[in-house]
């Protein structure tokens, strides 16, 4: 399956409806932000052609779990720069990492 890297901007825009994505003051254009990420994502993409479809899928999988990682520690870092308390489940689950150590 290929995509083009703006029809993968448009679906960045429809998972945004869901789940909006909050640019705050950064200096840059939301849309030539997503326009940077797509083609990225298109050229590994492209880079993985010659996998398997296992592996393709692999690598995409741990691709977004390492994103998915990194988003959630930068936002725990930002909660707790700006004194926030984390919700419940998120304590909570931190507490119980902490314990398992």
């Amino acid at each position: 399956m290929s995509v083009t890297a703006q029809e993968l901007q448009d679906l960045m825009k429809e998972v945004e409806n869901e789940d909006p994505i909050d640019f705050g003051d950064l200096p840059f254009d939301e849309n030539e932000l997503r326009s940077l990420v797509a083609n990225h994502l298109c050229e590994m993409a492209a880079a993985l052609e010659n996998f398997s479809e296992e592996d393709r899928h692999l690598t995409l999988l741990a691709v977004a779990a390492k994103l998915v990682l990194e988003n959630f520690v930068l936002h725990v870092q930002l909660l707790r720069q700006h004194g926030i308390p984390l919700s419940k489940e998120v304590d909570a689950l931190l507490q119980n990492l902490r314990h398992k150590k």
